[in-house]
């Protein structure tokens, strides 16, 4: 996949997989094109070329509501939650939407108070989304990703300011959604717990991503190491 703006070249032949019931990690240092890589591929940049594949279909030009609609849920580093609102109307508002026959299963049932319990926001699901912490958001922002019963989560630092253990908690979602059988991508930069909840490891640098397998395996790539991760 690759992607311009004007006469700089983010992507270079970029390209990531998820893998049903496994967390991939996307490593990169800032302005690599992590998240450039996840908007493409959530449609919500269209790239200069590639294709993106969700089972067997194919989109040279994804639509983020067609991808939606297949499974696919992308979670952004910004703020996914409207502040005029609370909690408990985001998660009635996402379990009105149907869900396809084939993606409701036994595994990721759930009504909107069961989710929030298991997410620890059942006593804050009454407020606004402007009056609770990060940690609290960012659980309440998988919480919705529980209830969609995803194909495939694309989640770009979903650890980013918030305490550790929220991100104990948010960690755990992310195997919990693993388990499940869906396809999870995350990028970050807190390395240590980004490595402990992954299964695979892309490293993207300028643009261009290299394939590192295990996280085990990453540890011993001698670039990887000299060039990201450092002594």
């Amino acid at each position: 996949m690759g992607k311009s703006f004007g006469i700089l070249e983010v992507l270079k032949g970029a390209s990531l997989w998820g893998d049903a019931g496994r967390v991939t990690a996307l490593l990169g240092r800032n302005g690599s094109g992590k998240t450039t890589l996840l908007e493409c591929a959530f449609g919500l940049k269209y790239a200069d070329y590639g294709v993106v594949k969700v089972g067997e279909l194919a989109f040279e030009h994804p639509a983020p509501h067609r991808l939606a609609h297949l499974g696919v849920f992308y979670l952004p580093a910004r703020d996914l939650l409207s502040p005029a609102h609370t909690i408990d109307r985001h998660l009635k508002a996402a379990a009105l939407v149907p869900l396809p026959a084939r993606r409701r299963t036994e595994q990721c049932a759930g009504e909107p108070l069961e989710i929030a319990e298991r997410m620890g926001i059942a006593q804050i699901v009454r407020q606004r989304c402007f009056q609770i912490s990060g940690g609290e958001r960012r659980r309440a922002q998988l919480a919705l990703a529980l209830l969609r019963c995803p194909r495939c989560l694309l989640a770009d630092e979903p650890c980013a300011g918030i305490t550790p253990a929220n991100r104990v908690a948010v960690s755990e979602t992310l195997r919990e959604l693993a388990r499940q059988g869906c396809a999870v991508v995350i990028t970050g930069h807190d390395v240590a717990d980004v490595l402990a909840v992954a299964d695979t490891v892309t490293w993207m640098a300028a643009g261009t991503t290299h394939q590192l397998g295990t996280p085990e395996e990453a540890r011993r790539h001698d670039q990887f190491v000299r060039e990201y991760l450092g002594s």
